[in-house]
Parts: C-alpha cells; sequence; structure tokens
C-alpha cells in the first residue's frame, strides 16, 4: 500500500484530535481556565485553556506554511497563548477566551490542516523547513515539521491535558 507523506502525517494528527476531544469529556467550563487543586492545594501547570489555546495557533501555521490559506487566529490568541505565555489560573474568568471559543478555534484549525494534508502533493511536504535555526536542524524538510506539530508536538500538550484532568479529580479520557 503506497500513502502520501501527507496522509501519513495526516494520520496521527487525526489520532490526536480524537484524543483531544476525549480528553474534553466532562471539563466544565468554569474550570477549564483553572489551576488543578488536588487536596485544595493548587498545581501551576498548564490548564485545558492555555493548552487548547496554545494548540490553536498551530493548525492555521501548518496551513500557511504549506503555502495555503488559513482560517483567521483570533485577536489576543498569540499574545495570550504563544509558546513565550505564561499560564495563568483564571478564577474569574476574564483573562483567557470562553471553552466554547477555544477549542472551536482548536479544531476549525486542525481540521482543515488534516483536509489539506491529505490532499498536499508530496514534493511539497519534501521542501525546505523555513523555520531557522534548532528547529531546522530538527526538522530540516516541511514534511518533518508538519509531522512534529501534528504528532509529537500535539500530544506533548495533550499529556498535560491528561495529567491536569487526574489533578482536577477527573478520570482518564
Amino acid at each position: 500500500m503506497v500513502r502520501s507523506l501527507g496522509n501519513i502525517i495526516a494520520d496521527s494528527l487525526s489520532l490526536s484530535l480524537g484524543y483531544s476531544e476525549r480528553l474534553l469529556k466532562d471539563v466544565p467550563p468554569e474550570k477549564f481556565a483553572r489551576f488543578a487543586t488536588p487536596g485544595g492545594q493548587s498545581i501551576e501547570s498548564n490548564h485545558p485553556a492555555f493548552i487548547y489555546g496554545h494548540l490553536s495557533l498551530y493548525g492555521p501555521r501548518i496551513l500557511k506554511q504549506l503555502g495555503l490559506a488559513a482560517p483567521a487566529i483570533p485577536d489576543g490568541f498569540e499574545a495570550l497563548f504563544s509558546k513565550e505565555a505564561k499560564c495563568v489560573d483564571d478564577p474569574q474568568g476574564n483573562k483567557y477566551p470562553s471553552m466554547a471559543q477555544i477549542t472551536k478555534v482548536y479544531f476549525e484549525g486542525y481540521k482543515a490542516a488534516e483536509a489539506a494534508l491529505r490532499a498536499i502533493d508530496n514534493s511539497v511536504l519534501e521542501q525546505p523547513n523555513p523555520l531557522e535555526g534548532r528547529m531546522a536542524e530538527l526538522f530540516p524538510t516541511l514534511g518533518s515539521l508538519q509531522s512534529f506539530y501534528c504528532g509529537g508536538h500535539i500530544m506533548m500538550h495533550l499529556g498535560q491535558m491528561s495529567a491536569w484532568r487526574r489533578m482536577a479529580g477527573m478520570g482518564a479520557a
């Protein structure tokens, strides 16, 4: 069976998206931007709003890096959720966008990226990674970069979400 590079990458992304949906099960919107508090002690670890918000930046980034049109990232998302941003507890619910808005941006971006990857020609994914420095050293082609974004990167952050669920008293997803 011959599969394109895009389909191989999209298969991993599809698995990640299914896991993303399961991890959201039973998460109440009022806890979405809160640190977990096992035993009454607040744990400064990324909460769901930050995890899904951070990851929501990457679906559109993948599309742009492939030279395709991408859904717009809402104003303020980059500042709140970039790799340089700090996750903070939001008890009043006024720092982060709502659970509905963040997850909408997250799933729309990645579903568009998944469809694009399934349709893209291998020659596009074989092009050099346009990033510089360490990311270009680690991932020399667009395909290797997108493979990381759709697999390792997303699953690393979903592991944070799984840990948050346990600390918040929710079971495995």
